[in-house]
């Protein structure tokens, strides 16, 4: 599903059991210098990642300061987040002229202890090449270094390298709990654009060989996933990025089933199976 960019007034975008993501929550807060914002989600565990601007974050008595590094967009620096626990109230001031935040949550029944994730801590895979169309690299904000701290949720930046191109293939799919070949994970996504007026496409293939659906995607568009194979392109002369959020039905580790039709580029695609291993 794809909903169009819009004012969201900082309320949740996708929240608490949603009809087609219910494993997802994602909000988006936009707060100007001084001012606050404080939010608890019950039965979901979430991260606080600056998409632009600095804030002071404080989650269960504990204080993470200054955290965010980027000014103008998603391209100028490297992201941080914090980690809040489930149900755990958290509060963060904007220290900047202004400040974007992304809020990404899973569903989780079990309370574990908040934490940062800083520059330093980040988890950084490249694959792809300009020959295959693929070339694209990944900051994993919650991803494998962080797996003995959180419960289900998976949360990470996505970003071509250079302009055009595809992410999210060979298509794959993560809609069944069938291990040892596929996990269930609800996804969302929210995407930008650079510069900001460009745009793409998102594919959704609910069954291989089948048509499926394609939307066009715009600078803030979020689209939610629950099923089939999802590949995305964006326009010749523009950069892409996508805030991707993961949340796991019964396990965290996620598990893709590439589509059988296209499985064969697994092996053109220089470093995709390194990236891959990094969604645990």
């Amino acid at each position: 599903m794809h909903i169009a960019p819009f004012d969201n007034e900082n309320r949740p975008i996708v929240d608490v059991d949603d009809a087609l993501v219910p494993l997802n929550y994602f909000n988006i807060v936009k707060l100007k210098a001084g001012e606050r914002f404080r939010y608890a989600v019950p039965g979901y565990e979430t991260c606080i990642v600056p998409a632009t601007g600095t804030i002071d974050v404080t989650v269960g008595g504990q204080s993470y300061d200054a955290l965010g590094t980027r000014t103008v967009d998603v391209w100028d620096g490297e992201p941080e987040g914090v980690y809040v626990p489930v149900g755990m109230t958290a509060e963060f001031t904007c220290l900047t002229d202004g400040a974007e935040i992304f809020i990404a949550g899973a569903k989780y029944d079990k309370v574990l202890e908040p934490f940062d994730v800083r520059v330093a801590e980040l988890d950084k895979v490249q694959y792809g090449s300009d020959d295959t169309k693929t070339h694209r690299k990944i900051k994993h904000i919650l991803g494998q270094q962080q797996a003995d701290k959180v419960g289900r949720l998976l949360v990470s930046e996505l970003f071509t390298v250079g302009q055009g191109g595809w992410s999210g293939f060979p298509s794959h799919k993560h809609d069944t709990d069938r291990l040892p070949d596929e996990t269930r994970h609800d996804e969302t996504y929210n995407f930008r654009f650079k510069p900001n007026y460009g745009s793409g496409v998102q594919m959704l293939q609910r069954e291989d060989n089948k048509p499926g659906d394609a939307y066009h995607i715009m600078d803030g568009s979020t689209i939610c996933l629950d099923k089939g194979y999802h590949p995305c392109c964006v326009l010749p002369g523009y950069e892409m990025y996508y805030f991707t959020i993961l949340g796991g039905l019964s396990q965290r580790s996620l598990k893709q089933y590439f589509q059988p039709t296209h499985a064969a580029q697994l092996h053109t695609i220089p470093g995709i199976m390194d990236m891959v291993a990094k969604f645990k």
